[in-house]
């Protein structure tokens, strides 16, 4: 196959960027892995299990799932890939189709998005390989993509605003969530004011649900340990002292069949790094058109630092734009970014 602009990953940058490319004229070919576009943050139900609107963002959603049906962009999903080559006509997206992954298919593309996303990260607890013991993400995935949920009772647990939407998503799906294990304290938030200051609507939002659903908070504390033989049975939580360690005789058990548990995310960086693409820490270096060091290849969203969907949405613009105007020739105007 042969494209413009390919564009890895459908989640809210990569959506956002298909479409601002595709608006100015460009060919657009849109690649996942998943078996339709939306991304972790607007998955939707699998094939056969009806479709639902996602809890957050809804609207958004709505919006762009109706602008990608009506544009020209060419939607491949299924396609995991799995490295892109840079070679003298271009680059190169090589993939594995479908679930079983077994067919393979080259993309030639004179420009390459990488919207990768993000994946979560836990710290290692004794019990933490036992069934029943999920990330919370990939609650968040079973909820979402398969209408399941991973147990009857659930403790939620780690760190981050991922947290609260796994919380109240499973209770409002009818799971006894025996609390929800926060390991920051509340006292640490104005820190970060000025950079949480649009979430606390929302924040608000999932705070009355916890309240509504009679979902008891530990804040500053974190789970020591997980217990069952062939499955979770229940987990044991302790508190934290200022310095982050467990303070003695502040144990309690909680039973429950299944924790979901995360320590927050970090960047996507697999297919920028075999490029060659230059690192900002954790997350992939860009200039203020999305651009990476590396002619030819773009990066948004989270890749380039966990910012939240409308931050991403806002970045897969900026760089559809920029792609658009460079294959063209042109130089974006960057008062048309807004």
């Amino acid at each position: 196959m042969r494209t413009e602009l390919a564009v890895i990953g459908a989640g809210p940058a990569g959506i956002a960027a298909a479409l601002a490319a595709a608006r100015r004229g460009i060919r657009v070919t849109l690649v996942d892995a998943a078996p339709a576009p939306g991304g972790q943050y607007f998955r939707q139900p699998a094939p056969g299990l009806g479709e639902s609107v996602p809890q957050h963002g809804g609207r958004t959603w709505t919006r762009l799932r109706d602008a990608l049906a009506a544009s020209p962009v060419d939607v491949r999903p299924e396609h995991h890939v799995w490295c892109v080559e840079r070679e003298s006509g271009g680059l190169t997206v090589h993939a594995l189709l479908g679930p079983e992954q077994r067919a393979s298919v080259e993309l030639c593309a004179d420009a390459v998005l990488l919207a990768t996303g993000g994946y979560e990260t836990v710290l290692p607890f004794p019990g933490w390989t036992l069934p029943g013991v999920v990330t919370a993400g990939g609650a968040q995935a079973l909820l979402k993509g398969g209408l399941v949920t991973p147990g009857g009772t659930v403790v939620v647990a780690g760190t981050g605003p991922l947290l609260l939407p796994v919380a109240t998503g499973l209770a409002a799906a009818g799971v006894r969530v025996a609390a929800l294990v926060e390991s920051t304290h509340p006292a640490r938030l104005p820190r970060h004011a000025r950079a949480l200051a649009g979430k606390l609507p929302e924040a608000a939002g999932y705070a009355a649900r916890l309240l509504r659903h009679r979902v008891p908070v530990l804040t500053r504390h974190t789970v020591v340990r997980a217990h069952g033989k062939d499955r979770l049975t229940g987990v044991t939580v302790a508190a934290l002292d200022a310095r982050g360690r467990v303070r003695p005789a502040t144990e309690r058990l909680l039973p429950c069949d299944a924790l979901a548990v995360g320590h927050g995310m970090l960047p996507h960086t697999d297919l920028a790094e075999s490029l060659g693409c230059r690192l900002d820490g954790h997350a992939v270096a860009v200039d203020a058109e999305q651009r990476t060091d590396v002619p030819g290849v773009w990066a948004a969203g989270e890749a380039t630092g966990v910012g939240g969907a409308a931050l991403a949405l806002a970045e897969g613009h900026i760089a559809g734009r920029s792609v658009a105007a460079r294959l063209r020739g042109t130089t974006p105007d960057p008062d048309a970014w807004a």
